[in-house]
């Protein structure tokens, strides 16, 4: 199944590829015109915004919390039908240390709000609050691709796995725009990795 798109691509592959190549373009538009640092860190609205910068050439829903269920393998994010209580209770988490930043992207991720491209829009907002907060970031180029994907699955039941493999790569290069741009990199993804099953609601 194709999502719907702006740009007219009923092929998955090349809208794969579009989408990487556009994202790609936007997030560094987003870090180098200092747009990104003038937003809060750690809420949902920012999380939006970041998505809507991402997406909006590409998708109708960019920034726009989804209406439909998602599973990835025999996980199941956050329902439809509880996801608005779901931000809610994450935009109240605290995000004073490493270890409550990082249990705040575990549960960011089990909503999953978006239809696509939460990845993407979730590591920057990550790294945001990280470089807010505590005056590091993550360097993806030191995160083993398919180590975090197996403990973003697992992190749902236990998030030691997660807040340890990424604790080994902050780095106080908060401003360095190479391993910022790592974290955009489509193949951290599950995409490929797991199948989507969606149930549309809408």
């Amino acid at each position: 199944m194709v999502l719907e798109n702006k740009l007219g691509i009923s092929d998955s592959a090349e809208l794969a590829r579009q989408e990487e190549k556009i994202s790609k373009k936007k997030a560094l538009l987003l870090f180098e015109n200092g747009t990104l640092n003038s937003f809060e860190a750690g809420t949902f609205e920012t999380l939006a915004k970041i998505h809507k910068y991402l997406f909006d050439e590409i998708y109708y829903f960019a920034g726009e919390i989804r209406n439909v269920n998602i599973a990835k393998g025999n996980f199941r994010f956050a329902p439809v039908m509880y996801l608005k209580q779901a931000l809610e209770h994450i935009d109240k988490m605290p995000q004073s240390t490493y270890e409550e930043i990082i249990e705040k992207y575990v549960e960011m991720n089990i909503a999953h709000p978006f239809r696509e491209g939460n990845g993407r829009s979730t590591r920057i907002w990550l790294d945001l609050i990280l470089k807010k907060e505590i005056g590091k970031v993550i360097d993806w180029n030191r995160v083993d691709k398919n180590d975090y994907l197996l403990a973003m699955e697992r992190s749902p039941i236990k998030s030691v796995e997660i807040r340890e493999l990424l604790k080994q790569a902050l780095t106080h290069e908060i401003d360095d725009r190479e391993v910022y741009m790592k974290g955009i990199d489509a193949s951290y993804n599950y995409e490929g990795y797991f199948t989507y099953k969606t149930k549309d609601l809408s």
